[in-house]
């Protein structure tokens, strides 16, 4: 389809809200992909927009939905969006309610209710848009990042092990869980239906790239650059499988790890 004067293709323009452009995201940022993706999911499911609950917490993941989305909209305090997320559905079983957060939302502050729900395998798609980096509040090191890479806190280079968000929420009790990145946004899209359409807790980690916080602290500044990161260190969970620990070593395993 045929996009508009904005970019945005006539398949998602009825979802948008129409004078929020241009978005405030850094040039090259991945949340704009993600957003997109998000609503390509939506729409190829066919779901009832009227219908969805969309919650975000503080930092640029939260700028996603809101003020983008045409839906209803829960903008809640910093790492916190799941815990409003579940009073809605507790409140409304029928909503389809969708949670958007960043690494630094939901796995630093957030993270007790980050296990906790998918222990209780509460019926919410929890994204995060994982940029491994605290992106609005000046590029701080997040419990996401990784080792040795540069952030405004770790100008040496972090020194602790990172959480991996996939095998945290597997291990709690989620009952889907999948991996991609910004650039494999056909998987993604796929990632994102699947969990859209899952009754329980459904975990989807985006890989969304930084180049104003992250990539300018380590040597990936240009916006290409984070894509081809992505492309050349992110293996398919069946590729991963064949390598041995050696060969794994600073790739990113991608793909459904539950209920694929």
């Amino acid at each position: 389809m045929k996009d508009d004067k904005r970019g945005i293709t006539a398949s998602i323009r009825k979802y948008i809200r129409p004078e929020v452009f241009p978005t405030p995201f850094c040039p090259g940022c991945g949340h704009g992909i993600l957003m997109g993706a998000i609503l390509r999911a939506v729409d190829e499911l066919g779901l009832p927009f009227d219908r969805m609950l969309f919650v975000s917490g503080i930092g640029c993941s939260g700028w996603i939905p809101s003020p983008h989305y045409a839906a209803d909209t829960l903008h809640t305090t910093h790492g916190r969006p799941i815990a409003f997320a579940t009073g809605a559905k507790l409140f409304n079983p029928d909503l389809k309610v969708v949670v958007i957060g960043g690494d630094g939302d939901l796995a630093s502050i957030g993270a007790g209710h980050l296990v906790h729900a998918a222990r209780r395998n509460v019926d919410l798609t929890v994204i995060c848009a994982n940029n491994r980096v605290y992106g609005m509040t000046g590029g701080q090191v997040t419990p996401t990042t990784p080792l040795g890479a540069r952030t405004a806190t770790t100008p040496s280079g972090n020194s602790e092990r990172p959480f991996d968000l996939c095998r945290l929420v597997k291990a709690a009790g989620a009952t889907y869980v999948a991996r991609y990145s910004v650039y494999h946004v056909r998987p993604l899209i796929r990632a994102l239906k699947r969990a859209l359409e899952h009754r329980g807790f459904a975990f989807v980690e985006v890989l969304s790239s930084c180049p104003t916080q992250y990539g300018r602290r380590n040597d990936l500044a240009e916006p290409a650059a984070m894509l081809r990161y992505f492309k050349e260190h992110c293996v398919s969970l069946d590729r991963a499988k064949r390598m041995s620990q050696e060969e794994l070593e600073g790739k990113i395993v991608i793909g459904e790890f539950v209920g694929g």
